[in-house]
């Protein structure tokens, strides 16, 4: 891991290039570059692609730009250049396809209840806009826990490289079984067999009861790692080549 490799350089360049610019230049591509729901007038298919270089703090890209270069480089040695860019844009294309569905699954069951309150969909989505539960028929048709959640829901979009990052570090743990990873607030070697699917796990735990801390998309994670091993077992199973 010593030399970083070109494909990884590349990335993490652009990735810092689009934390520091906006900063400098005090412009917010938040709008155009995050990965939006796709009922919000925000939404573009460019997302699936422009979120994974979108980060929302200083400790957000360190982390996930850290992973990248840990994981990333030795598999960027063993498949080359071309294989491992394929891998990385397909888990974190993937990541957010599949963190739109479980959104889409959860944002149309309270929907649902706007629907057969009375409510028209232009009616629903000027609601969500604006944030207004003044709406008799919004008060009678759910909670206010159900409105924090589809508002949320419509309203908030998923940025950073984590989806494509777990994809990575399911692969390296394929390849890599045997080797010794630590977290930073557990500082006991565990074996990456061991250590990646406890990882998951948490978050699809975190995910499925939405007991988290902070505005984490456990799904996009758990995206990234189900379309990474996807492809890194069929790959490791075939002795997949690309040039």
């Amino acid at each position: 891991m010593n030399n970083i490799t070109d494909a990884i350089k590349h990335l993490i360049i652009i990735n810092v290039i689009l934390f520091i610019a906006p900063q400098l230049m005090q412009t917010d591509y938040t709008n155009i570059l995050a990965l939006h729901f796709p009922k919000n007038e925000h939404f573009g298919f460019w997302q699936y692609v422009s979120h994974m270089f979108m980060h929302g703090g200083f400790a957000h890209i360190l982390f996930n730009m850290y992973g990248l270069w840990a994981f990333g480089t030795p598999l960027e040695q063993m498949w080359g250049k071309n294989k491992f860019i394929f891998f990385y844009f397909s888990s974190g294309i993937g990541a957010g396809l599949i963190y739109t569905l479980v959104n889409y699954y959860q944002f149309n069951s309270i929907y649902e209840l706007f629907i057969q309150a009375g409510l028209t969909d232009s009616e629903v989505i000027t609601i969500l806009k604006e944030g207004s539960t003044n709406d008799l028929r919004v008060l009678e048709a759910i909670t206010q826990q159900q409105f924090n959640e589809i508002f949320a829901l419509y309203n908030t979009p998923a940025v950073g490289a984590s989806g494509a990052v777990y994809g990575v570090l399911v692969a390296f743990g394929m390849y890599f079984k045997d080797a010794k990873l630590a977290l930073i607030f557990f500082p006991v070697p565990i074996a990456a067999k061991y250590f990646i699917p406890i990882m998951i796990l948490g978050d699809l735990f975190f995910g499925v009861t939405k007991y988290s801390v902070g505005n984490i998309a456990h799904f996009a994670h758990i995206g990234g790692a189900l379309i990474g091993f996807i492809i890194a077992f069929y790959w490791k199973k075939n002795q997949f080549k690309m040039y």
